[in-house]
């Protein structure tokens, strides 16, 4: 699991993340590093981290991040044909996730995905996340509020392009991740669309503790639907 993929952090951030930088890209280090990641109903603190804003960090290094079973297998065959060290991070609650899958259909790398168009904020996620977003896009949908999802898929290299598009259109940008909110992945995709939109942002993310045993413990660090829906209605008021 990521949490304990630290105990090997001086070969991944050091080592294989540098190699071929190092050695004018005479060498490579053609290595997919799978981690599972996530809360996993009660798995405690240390079982149940989302560390890719650490893993995106480290130039070098791609981070994917997939939230379905598609992408799954499309997002894997692509990690495997790079050729780089890939951070391959599967939430260990989609594993029992069904869904079809196109045997070899391979997903580029760095591509986001629109989960959901609309037209009024533009809200971004990825890995299991996305789930709480598509229900929390449909309670927004019957207060008549059209929500366009994007499931980023690729932490590094992520799909600028279509996040600044969307944002730019919609005028609104929302970024969701179960991660802790505190230097998460959000904040870099938020300051991105500040510095380049006129768009108005928010993130959301876990608050900063750890993850607790307990079920009451363990709901404190989860970003549920609801949440979701009232970060969208104070972003919609400013």
């Amino acid at each position: 699991v990521v949490d304990f993929a630290l105990c090997a952090i001086d070969e991944v951030v050091n080592q294989a993340a540098k190699n071929r930088y190092m050695f004018g890209g005479q060498g490579r280090v053609p290595v997919v590093l799978r981690m599972p990641i996530g809360i996993w109903s009660a798995s405690a603190a240390q079982h149940s981290q989302s560390l890719e804003a650490w893993f995106a960090h480290i130039p070098g290094l791609v981070v994917a991040a997939p939230a379905t079973p598609a992408d799954n297998h499309g997002l894997l065959l692509a990690a495997l044909q790079s050729g780089d060290p890939v951070v391959y991070m599967e939430h260990k609650e989609l594993w029992g996730t069904p869904g079809a899958v196109t045997p070899g259909a391979v997903v580029p790398l760095g591509k986001a995905r629109v989960a959901r168009p609309g037209g009024d904020v533009t809200i971004v996620s990825w890995s299991r996340q996305l789930q709480a977003c598509e229900q929390a896009a449909e309670q927004l949908a019957a207060q008549g509020v059209q929500a366009e999802l994007i499931d980023l898929r690729t932490i590094w290299p992520w799909d600028k392009d279509a996040v600044l598009a969307s944002a730019a259109r919609t005028g609104r940008l929302l970024v969701v991740h179960e991660a802790v909110q505190v230097a998460g992945f959000g904040a870099e995709i938020a300051a991105t669309v500040a510095e380049h939109t006129g768009a108005k942002v928010a993130r959301l993310g876990a608050p900063r503790i750890p993850v607790g045993y307990a079920p009451t413990l363990e709901a404190q660090a989860r970003v549920s639907a609801e949440q979701i829906v009232a970060a969208t209605q104070r972003l919609l008021q400013r």
